[in-house]
């Protein structure tokens, strides 16, 4: 007798698993294989954490007070130096407005599981990180996907993300600074949203794992800062940021100015009861980490937009491909012509690119990119885009026709 999966676990599906395990592909054993696929700035070495970050851990390591079980919603000293280091005139928090999860991909599922029923719909951003679906569907949630417009630079389409919004949508999902566009918002395109969301009476679920990632010439405004109607919860966490994505360590930010929110802080309390709280030895941390030196943040940024340069410099021209250029995070979005390729779609462009050229990128398919679209990760080293740029050009003008 065979012994069924739950109907929770048959559901539970993330959309980039599906495509990349059935992807072809075997890399081109004659040529160093380089991946520009995973979202990890850690991979390739050249971005490493702070020392005093370290030693922070280190400190609490050796003085045996980090060991235990912390509160499943954090610990009292972790909340509120999340809270300082997050608090405005303009969007003021206490440790009582900070749930602490194991990474901002279980902080988004505390927002999700809190806000939406089964039967329920929310709406999310295609192209969007893939774990957004992931989690509401395995909550029988139905997802429902406004565009971004990559000729606006992924700015959400706004007309039709209203046009979605029926009696059963519980919330609006956004994501900035974008993965996997790298766009970051103006603040005028902000409040369009929350002028939607104010007339419809929607919370909005803002993820801001990238937070403050942005290049020069452009501005992060962390949503919260800019409605006092309509009630936020904003996630984030250190893994970005801080480069520590292993660590497993975020945070729900509750920004409810008009106290709407009185059910959902008991019901994210009582989700978080589900984890019993994130690893307790890196939030025993968080109130040394938060107070990193600011040149810390500064060289990463100068990197990373030293990769953007890069890839702008040797991206440029190549035929058949238009790239959509970031405004911060660590990606960048190619659309392909498919009109002058071989290939049948953006999954084929990046299985015989791996094949014969041993560079990896993820297909547009799996952010419901509605059109042939790859994404490029371009944190690793300059040297390493040098060459895997290379490649993307010569297998480009090699097929094109």
């Amino acid at each position: 007798m065979t012994i069924q999966a739950s109907t929770v676990a048959l559901r539970t599906k993330n959309p980039i698993r599906d495509i990349v395990d059935k992807m072809k592909v075997v890399p081109n054993p004659e040529k160093e294989f380089i991946s520009l696929a995973l979202g990890d700035p850690t991979t390739f070495g050249n971005f490493k954490l702070h020392d005093s970050c370290v030693q922070a851990v280190v400190h609490k390591l050796q003085s045996f007070k980090a060991n235990g079980y912390p509160p499943s919603i954090g610990t009292k000293e972790a909340r509120q130096a999340i809270a300082n280091g997050h608090t405005t005139t303009d969007a003021p928090l206490t440790a009582d407005d900070v749930i602490l999860a194991s990474g901002c991909s279980d902080a988004l599922n505390l927002c999700i599981g809190v806000l939406c029923n089964e039967g329920d719909n929310i709406l999310l951003p295609a192209p969007g990180f893939s774990l957004y679906e992931t989690l509401a569907s395995s909550k029988a949630i139905e997802c429902k996907f406004y565009n971004l417009l990559p000729e606006k630079q992924w700015e959400m389409d706004l007309k039709h993300l209203e046009s979605l919004i029926d009696s059963k949508t519980k919330c609006i999902l956004i994501n900035n600074p974008s993965n996997p566009c790298g766009s970051v918002y103006s603040k005028q395109h902000l409040l369009g949203l929350l002028d939607i969301a104010e007339r419809h009476h929607l919370p909005v679920i803002s993820d801001e794992i990238y937070a403050d990632m942005v290049f020069e010439g452009f501005h992060f405004y962390p949503l919260a800062t800019l409605t006092k109607k309509v009630p936020i919860l904003t996630c984030g966490g250190l893994a970005k940021k801080f480069l520590v994505p292993g660590w497993r360590v975020g945070w729900v930010m509750i920004h409810d100015r008009e106290n709407q929110f009185e059910q959902v802080r008991k019901g994210l309390v009582s989700l978080s009861q589900l984890t019993l709280g994130a690893n307790s030895l890196i939030q025993s941390a968080i109130p040394e980490m938060l107070q990193v030196d600011p040149s810390f943040h500064e060289q990463n940024m100068k990197q990373l937009e030293t990769n953007a340069r890069t890839s702008r410099e040797l991206l440029q021209g190549v035929p058949g491909i238009k790239p959509v250029f970031p405004q911060g995070a660590m990606y960048l979005m190619l659309e392909i012509q498919l009109e002058h390729f071989p290939f049948k779609d953006d999954l084929e462009f990046v299985e015989v690119l791996a094949k014969e050229e041993s560079v990896l990128c993820l297909p547009g398919q799996c952010f419901r990119c509605p059109k042939p679209f790859v994404r490029i990760v371009f944190s690793p080293p300059k040297d390493k885009l040098e060459i895997a740029f290379g490649r993307i050009r010569t297998f480009c003008e090699r097929h094109f026709r």
